[in-house]
């Protein structure tokens, strides 16, 4: 715990950050570089022949909506309660990524359901929770939008943030609680994963790669958002100062 909140200094993780930036950013676009073609190389599925290739973005897109959410929550829990100096940054960072993983999830999902199910949607229990999460995403970062005091908005976000949790296990046991139209789980599984290693390697791959920019990108906004609470806190300094002057004379 000592060593965590280290490196909740703001000053520790810039120059840590910084190091570590560069390593990250070109082993997601290496992680990318590989994955991509192996996606193409991969065998077509016998049934749904070439548009299988939808999943090796969409699935690690869901992985991605999931992950980062569980972050935002993590990051909330470590606001609440601990006061952690850059678990509101993380969390805040976290939430426009989120969104984003998630809408590409959904379309993605409707492009590959037509031609599997004959329909680009339909209210299952697995469509619907992910569409819940988006919503979540977009409230999150709507509260933290209509919220003027930070401390207030980073603790209201912080509250919502951990609330829509409770959505993660639905969505990934959704398709085990209910007869749904949603395919059930082929990877993530406690007896192994059921899909053939020709195109697991691939979708292994493309999800490490989704994972390492995920990390790359929280990093940009984690170090944007700590620059600007600098320049906001020399702005208020300034003023302070220029006002007890003004005081004075």
């Amino acid at each position: 715990m000592s060593v965590m909140f280290g490196y909740a200094n703001p000053a520790r993780f810039m120059r840590l950050s910084s190091r570590l930036l560069p390593w990250v950013a070109a082993l997601a676009l290496a992680a990318l570089t590989v994955g991509v073609p192996m996606s193409f190389m991969a065998p077509p599925d016998y049934q749904q022949g070439e548009t299988v290739r939808i999943m090796y973005v969409h699935v690690p897109a869901a992985w991605m909506a999931m992950f980062a959410y569980a972050t935002i929550a993590v990051a909330s829990l470590f606001s609440l309660i601990w006061r952690h100096p850059l678990a509101d940054a993380c969390a805040r960072q976290a939430a426009p990524l989120g969104a984003g993983f998630t809408l590409i999830a959904l379309v993605t999902g409707s492009l590959w359901g037509e031609p599997m199910w004959g329909t680009w949607w339909v209210w299952d229990a697995r469509l619907t929770s992910v569409l819940l999460l988006f919503f979540l995403y977009l409230g999150y970062m709507a509260l933290w939008a209509a919220i003027e005091d930070p401390a207030k908005a980073a603790r209201a976000a912080a509250i919502l943030g951990l609330a829509g949790a409770i959505n993660l296990p639905v969505i990934k046991f959704s398709v085990d609680w209910w007869n749904t139209l949603h395919q059930p789980a082929s990877v993530l599984r406690l007896d192994g994963p059921t899909i053939h290693p020709d195109m697991l390697w691939p979708l292994l791959v493309m999800g490490l790669a989704f994972q390492l920019v995920f990390v790359t990108l929280l990093f940009v906004g984690m170090r944007t958002e700590v620059r600007a609470r600098r320049l906001h806190a020399l702005r208020v300094a300034r003023a302070h100062g220029a006002a007890g002057e003004a005081r004075a004379a």
